[in-house]
């Protein structure tokens, strides 16, 4: 792919992060589409990332099937492809700048202790709220397993392109949450937020399952001094009868045998008209690169949906 360097004329810095834990699906390939599409119809730039730093789960050769898949669908990016996995010293250094702040601090708690506490009520959906327990200090006995960043009762407010505002108290609703995992891993709210900074990347658009890390990620980005991107979060794609969708039913990947040369542009179309876009019929014909070509020509993104639903004709268009 072609190389570039971070420009600082205001331009789009967007960006795709798949997790090489299993192939390329029906939601990532929207989110990859809806990215591209805000990114370069504004003539900005679409950055690739690796978000590989969970190694237990990730599944080898996969980052190089996505890699492939989304070749062979039409998309390219600009710059080398980052992967988490390469990039700890940013994160102590990061993790470091917090613990300067006195932001940040030892917890020993497991998270089966967590749920056995009455005291400690569920956040949003099955979360559990972390309800202080190392706050002041490690209670005698307990050894450090995770690190886990202040939060405050004050809430977190943005305005999100598609979902309208947002405002989340994350004391109520996740309490102190952790950006070093107990197993040695930077937590993603961490890295994300690092990576997205150092890349200059000012425009984020994926899922809607990732809305309510948002908060967690602005109240990272204060302490550290970060801008925040704008945020565009986009409606997730459902089975037919309205159930979550199965990555694995719904896979979109080489690796799966999928033949991207005889489907890819009907994937493409359904994705577009997914995305509330309007391509004409005869485009479903059309080869990868000229769908997309279209959708960036003629993105309108006041059309896109807020609301989940089935991709149409999905895997069997």
């Amino acid at each position: 792919m072609k190389s570039s360097t971070q420009p600082d004329d205001g331009r789009i810095i967007g960006r795709f992060a798949p997790s090489p834990t299993g192939p390329l699906h029906l939601g990532s390939l929207v989110a990859a589409l809806g990215s591209y599409l805000f990114a370069k119809s504004a003539d900005g730039l679409w950055l690739m990332r690796m978000e590989d730093l969970d190694a237990p789960r990730v599944v080898p050769g996969m980052a190089y099937d996505i890699l492939r898949t989304l070749e062979e669908l039409g998309f390219t990016w600009d710059g080398e492809v980052v992967r988490q996995s390469k990039r700890t010293d940013a994160y102590e250094a990061a993790l470091a700048e917090l613990a300067r702040k006195g932001m940040v601090y030892p917890c020993g708690c497991s998270r089966a202790e967590i749920a056995r506490i009455g005291s400690a009520p569920h956040g949003r959906e099955d979360e559990l709220r972390y309800p202080g327990i190392c706050r002041e200090g490690l209670p005698s006995g307990k050894a450090a397993r995770s690190i886990r960043v202040r939060v405050t009762d004050e809430p977190v407010v943005f305005v999100d392109g598609i979902m309208s505002e947002v405002s989340e108290n994350l004391s109520g609703s996740c309490g102190d949450f952790v950006v070093k995992r107990a197993d040695g891993p930077f937590a993603y709210q961490l890295a994300v937020v690092v990576d997205d900074a150092e890349a200059g990347v000012n425009q984020v658009v994926r899922g809607a399952d990732l809305l309510h890390s948002t908060p967690r990620q602005i109240h990272l980005q204060r302490i550290l001094g970060y801008a925040t991107p704008a945020y565009f979060h986009l409606p997730l794609v459902t089975a037919p009868d309205g159930a979550k969708l199965s990555k694995r039913e719904s896979a979109v990947s080489l690796a799966e045998g999928i033949d991207l040369v005889r489907e890819g542009g009907a994937l493409l179309y359904a994705a577009l008209r997914f995305l509330g876009q309007k391509p004409p019929a005869s485009l479903e014909r059309a080869s990868c690169p000229e769908i997309i070509a279209w959708g960036v020509a003629n993105f309108n993104p006041s059309a896109i949906p807020r609301k989940p639903a089935p991709l149409a004709n999905g895997n069997e268009a």
